[in-house]
């Protein structure tokens, strides 16, 4: 069984998403961008240097789409932003933000670094 992940097709300018292609499993074939802009009419209908893309491995991410509101490709770093629904404040606009995946990675990392530190000082 294949598994292929999603493509992200977002406008260059603003980085608003224009497609996303979902992950695929099964019988499934990945595609190329040239049959991409060809199957779908928002590629197709739009000038091919008006937009990019950014391909996922399948269940990258998977987390942050699951709990996210909504998402976005960031046109500096060309990397993807997610934003998450504060639950208190919920008519507040979104705030797009590195995935929370690695948000709590680096936390992670930062605070086995902090301890290790600490035992160092310690002269554990």
């Amino acid at each position: 069984m294949q598994h292929i992940g999603r493509k992200i097709y977002y406008d260059k300018a603003t980085g608003n998403i224009i497609l996303d292609t979902g992950e695929r499993t099964g019988s499934v074939i990945s595609t190329t961008i040239d049959q991409d802009v060809t199957s779908y009419v928002t590629l197709s209908s739009r000038n091919r240097d008006s937009f990019d893309v950014i391909e996922l491995e399948y269940g990258e991410y998977v987390n942050d789409f699951m709990s996210c509101n909504g998402y976005r490709v960031n046109p500096e770093t060309k990397a993807i932003e997610f934003s998450y629904q504060d639950p208190d404040t919920p008519e507040t606009p979104p705030v797009y933000q590195q995935p929370l995946s690695e948000q709590m990675a680096e936390l992670k990392a930062r605070q086995s670094a902090t301890e290790i530190a600490i035992a160092q000082m310690l002269g554990m």
